[in-house]
């Protein structure tokens, strides 16, 4: 009779992983196609996607992470390796995948493969606590999430792995089990230097919960020895700065004086989390579309360090904006906390519908409203999945620059070249590469203006350069026995 019980039961868990798994693969795969066409359209840029490249390329050589592009631009040297800039040595994981295919699309898929498998430690969360159905539509909206349509529209990033990894930490802890929790923590901080504020975020969640205040301890000490650790003695150690980038001016000149004015002026404090009002208004679209919930669980505890890391700064503007990677790391995390305010919610009010109930569905429904205001909404536009003119120009003038040159590129140019040439970044200081690809036409990173892209373009000829191919603005110049300068400037 027992085993009569079980087998109905058996089968639906199957049925149920079965579903699970196609939901992220069909996730997955539209990921990969996103950016995949991006990068077909010459949509990505050198920084950061080749950035990346290089080092992963690196390690699939069994080599340390070099990445001469970021070495030579922000004046480290050539054989710069990007554990001294990030520690991050999670990355050495996507290795292997270049003995399949040495190229930037590898990496592409590979993000979207890693933010897709969130989902599954997020539906067995949200089917704990809410059901099976609810688990569904939490699913599509941490698969909409504008956080994870703006990291697919920059190119890739280590923070990749920190949704799938902080939600295992979260769903294995809730599960109990212990240990498999404390291993997805320890895997989070091999991410990025900062993930150790992540970690001891779910420490001061875990403070919230009955009996597992040592627990708690040993996550909070140890995120932040780890991010300590990982800042001030490893990434030095690589060849970094620990003061790179520091960015709490407004604070004090280093970690212990930024601490004691923050304790002593907390209204500065404040004020700082605010202004610019950018800042504010990037904490509003992490929570209104899960329709403030997040607030009500304290499961939002675990993302506030790394918040407060970004909107504490003032500096790097780029930090406080609703783009780019910098907020995809909070997503799942505070997906989980608007299920477990949901729940909070309805043990507090006896209503119909329930909250419980009535939460998701409206939640997909919000998710929804906001994707035509990120990223994503580049799926509705035909011109997506065209090549304009000026794309099409840079196909026709890139097979000029010869397989295993070393080429100063223009920033979107790189991504097409960094498979089969040793790509720099063309910047505001000349590196007397043999080959160099200009773009005469559109302003791009880092230079001011067109203007300045030209009057590089003009000194180089000048210089000997000659011009190889041009085609609609972008130009391929050649110095044969040119000598790069690669050295550092410090």
């Amino acid at each position: 009779m027992l085993a009569e019980a079980t087998e109905p039961r058996v089968g639906v868990a199957r049925r149920q992983a079965v579903a699970v798994g196609v939901l992220t693969a069909v996730v997955a795969v539209v990921y990969s196609a996103y950016s995949l066409v991006r990068f077909w359209a010459f949509r990505t840029t050198t920084y950061d996607l080749v950035i990346f490249d290089q080092a992963v390329r690196s390690y699939s050589h069994l080599h340390l992470p070099t990445a001469i592009v970021k070495g030579v631009h922000n004046g480290f040297g050539a054989h710069f390796n990007v554990l001294g800039d990030h520690f991050s040595p999670i990355l050495v994981l996507l290795a292997p995948l270049y003995w399949i295919h040495d190229g930037p699309q590898t990496l592409l898929i590979a993000q979207s493969v890693l933010l897709a498998l969130a989902i599954v430690p997020l539906w067995a969360y949200t089917r704990r606590r809410l059901g099976v159905w609810p688990a569904y539509c939490v699913s599509c909206v941490y698969a909409l999430a504008w956080p994870v349509a703006e990291t697919l529209a920059f190119d890739f990033h280590e923070m990749a792995f920190a949704p799938v990894l902080s939600m295992l930490m979260l769903e294995r802890h809730e599960a109990g089990r212990r240990w498999q929790s404390a291993a997805a923590a320890g895997a989070l901080l091999l991410v990025k230097e900062d993930m150790g504020l992540l970690v001891a975020g779910f420490g001061l969640y875990l403070l919230t919960r009955p009996g597992e205040w040592r627990r708690a301890a040993v996550f909070v000490a140890a995120g932040l020895f780890w991010t300590w650790l990982a800042s001030r003695v490893l990434i030095p150690a690589f060849g970094g700065s620990a003061d790179y980038y520091w960015a709490y001016d407004a604070l004090g000149r280093d970690l212990p004086d930024a601490a004691v004015d923050a304790l002593t002026h907390p209204w500065t404090v404040l004020r700082l989390l605010v202004t610019p009002q950018v800042k504010a208004t990037t904490m509003l679209w992490l929570v209104a579309p899960l329709l403030l919930l997040p607030l009500a669980s304290p499961i939002t505890l675990a993302v506030l360090p790394l918040l407060a890391e970004r909107m504490l700064s003032s500096r790097f503007g780029h930090w406080w904006e609703p783009r780019f990677h910098y907020n995809v790391a909070l997503t799942a995390l505070l997906v989980a906390a608007g299920v477990d305010g949901a729940c909070r919610l309805a043990r507090r009010w006896s209503v119909r519908p329930r909250p419980d109930r009535v939460w998701p569905v409206a939640a997909v429904a919000a998710t929804v409203a906001v994707v035509p205001h990120f990223a994503f909404a580049r799926f509705a536009d035909p011109g997506f999945y065209r090549r304009d003119a000026r794309a099409l120009a840079a196909a026709e003038v890139l097979p000029a620059v010869p397989d295993g040159a070393l080429v100063e590129a223009s920033n979107t140019l790189g991504p097409r070249l960094t498979a089969r040439t040793r790509v720099l970044l063309l910047d505001d200081r000349p590196h007397w590469a043999p080959w160099v690809v200009a773009d005469t036409a559109n302003a791009t990173f880092p230079f001011a203006s067109v203007d300045a892209q030209r009057a590089r373009v003009n000194l180089l000829l000048r210089s000997g350069y000659s011009v190889v191919r041009q085609e609609s603005g972008y130009v391929v110049l050649n110095r044969p026995g040119s000598v790069p300068d690669l050295r550092a400037v410090r």
